[in-house]
Formats: C-alpha cells, sequence, structure tokens
C-alpha cells in the first residue's frame, strides 16, 4: 500500500473520532466558560475534556505527518491542520468536513457546487460565531471598563464582527478578546467572500444559460 493509499485510509479511520472530539471539546470548553457555578471537580473534568480532545488531534496530526512521508514539508503543505492544531477555537470546524464524508459513505445526491459553499460557510460561521463568542466572553466579562458583560453581548458583537458590519457599541478591551476579533475579521472576510463570490457565479450561469436558450433574432 502506497503512501497515498495509507493515508486515505487513515483520514477515513479518522474522520468520525475528530468529529466527536470537535463536539466534546466545544461542548466542554461552553460548560466551563457559561456554568459560573460550577464546582472544582467540574472545571477539573472539562479541563481533562479539553486536553484530551487536543491529545486526539495532536495523533491524528502526527500520523498523518509520518504516513505522508513529506518531512518537513508536511507543515507547509497542510498548513490549515497546523493552524487547527495550534488555535482551538478552530477546531469545531472538524465537524464541517463530516459531512461530506457522510454523504459519500451513504451514495446520497451531492448538493451542487454553489449550494455547498454556501452550506458550509453557514456552518463554519455557526461554529466559529460561538466558540468566538465563548473565548470573547471569557476574557471581556470581567476586565476593567469593559463594554462586553454578557454572553449576550459577546453574541451580538461576534455576528456584528462576522458580517463586517462593526457597529462600535461594544468592543473587546483585553489583548486576547482583540486577538480573537482580528481573527473573527480575517474569517468573516474570507466567508463572506466565498459566498458572495459562489453566489455571483451561480447567477452569471444562470444569465448564461438563459442567453443560450434564447430563440436567434431575439
Amino acid at each position: 500500500m502506497d503512501d497515498d493509499s495509507r493515508t486515505q485510509h487513515w483520514e477515513r479511520r479518522t474522520e468520525v473520532p475528530l468529529a466527536m472530539a470537535s463536539l466534546l471539546f466545544l461542548t466542554a470548553y461552553a460548560v466551563r466558560v457559561l456554568a459560573h457555578g460550577l464546582s472544582a471537580t467540574g472545571q477539573a473534568l472539562c479541563l481533562a475534556v479539553l486536553l484530551a480532545s487536543w491529545a486526539v488531534f495532536a495523533l491524528d496530526y502526527t500520523g498523518r505527518w509520518r504516513l505522508s512521508g513529506e518531512g518537513v514539508r508536511f507543515v507547509r503543505t497542510h498548513w490549515l491542520d497546523t493552524i487547527v492544531l495550534l488555535l482551538p477555537l478552530l477546531r469545531p470546524l472538524r465537524v464541517v468536513r463530516v459531512y461530506e464524508a457522510v454523504l459519500h459513505r451513504r451514495g446520497r445526491p451531492r448538493l451542487a457546487l454553489h449550494a455547498r459553499v454556501i452550506v458550509y460557510a453557514g456552518l463554519s460561521v455557526a461554529l466559529l460565531g460561538f466558540t468566538g463568542a465563548l473565548a470573547v466572553y471569557q476574557q471581556e466579562h470581567a476586565a476593567p471598563d469593559a463594554t462586553i458583560r454578557t454572553f449576550g453581548d459577546a453574541v451580538w458583537w461576534t455576528c456584528a464582527t462576522l458580517a463586517t458590519v462593526g457597529y462600535g457599541d461594544v468592543a473587546p478591551v483585553t489583548p486576547v478578546g482583540r486577538l480573537v476579533a482580528v481573527g473573527l475579521m480575517a474569517c468573516g472576510l474570507a466567508l463572506l467572500g466565498a459566498v458572495t463570490g459562489s453566489f455571483s457565479s451561480w447567477l452569471l450561469g444562470v444569465f448564461s444559460r438563459e442567453d443560450d436558450e434564447r430563440p436567434p433574432g431575439r
């Protein structure tokens, strides 16, 4: 079995475990941030789940690195996986990749390309928005002179940031909160551009087909 076949086999075997690790990470992180009255035992359990999810991602990254046979070049060619490993807030995005895998396995009709782009972008926005709101709320709610005091404020700010609106009524004041804001701005621009480009391409395709089907002389 060559390196590509072994890598593909590894990825098929790890799709569901990585998705479950992503969901567990998101759940444990949400409980740790939002459950203010959580006992020390509960906090320790959530921390253990977070560390365990990171260990699963590290194991997957190491396994694919060794199977690829690329050496250090693997880090450059799989830069997105490297970022996901280093930035915990991006790990829930692994759930989106399972959607395509399930469709392949069950043989269901796949959505058109433009529709898939919009669906994936929507799922990514929802996951990024929720994790971003959690991260900002965790850093901001107890900070001096903070304007984001409740989780609702954090959700409102995240929606405005991802939509690239930026009302400015609430804004992070801590260094980590502002760092999260920069990441959400970049993700919002990228996702908005992907959806806009896909929608524009779909409209151009529709108008082109209408022109081709129009009788001559009209």
